[in-house]
């Protein structure tokens, strides 16, 4: 899977802040506490990015995208008891609109970290044919 190491070791600065704050505080402390983790690791990340959104070519308005990490990763984060569907559509609904493969949904408010990597599974399945397509250009 691309993307894989990196996303361990954002899972596992989230982990960290996790364990130093337990439950309980706002999404805003947890970003802080988040992007102090990420400095440290030295992983590359820009907090509340607003990004352009667009409906068929046309600019329907922006959405900031609580981390966006190293170019090439959505992160979305909640303190909230439980994660529900709607968090993990949204993540998806994400993704989709920024054209990007992959992110995670990282929940603090839980007792434990509750974490999942969202995939962007028509833009990697497109992006897998055209990577087969040039290796097979390239063997010829």
């Amino acid at each position: 899977m691309k993307q894989e190491d990196l996303t361990r070791k954002i899972i596992g600065c989230a982990m960290e802040v996790h364990n130093h704050l337990g439950n309980g505080f706002q999404e805003v402390v947890y970003q802080r506490a988040l992007s102090i983790e990420l400095n440290l690791n030295n992983i590359h990340h820009e907090r509340e990015k607003e990004m352009a959104l667009q409906y068929k070519g046309y600019d329907i308005g922006t959405r900031r995208v609580d981390f966006f990490i190293e170019d090439c990763i959505m992160l979305e984060i909640k303190a909230l008891t439980q994660l529900e569907d709607v968090h993990l559509a949204q993540a998806m609904n994400y993704l989709e609109a920024y054209k990007m493969e992959i992110g995670l949904l990282i929940n603090f408010g839980a007792k434990s970290l509750q974490f999942k990597r969202v995939h962007n599974n028509p833009l990697i399945k497109k992006s897998s044919h055209q990577e087969h397509q040039n290796n097979q250009g390239s063997d010829k």
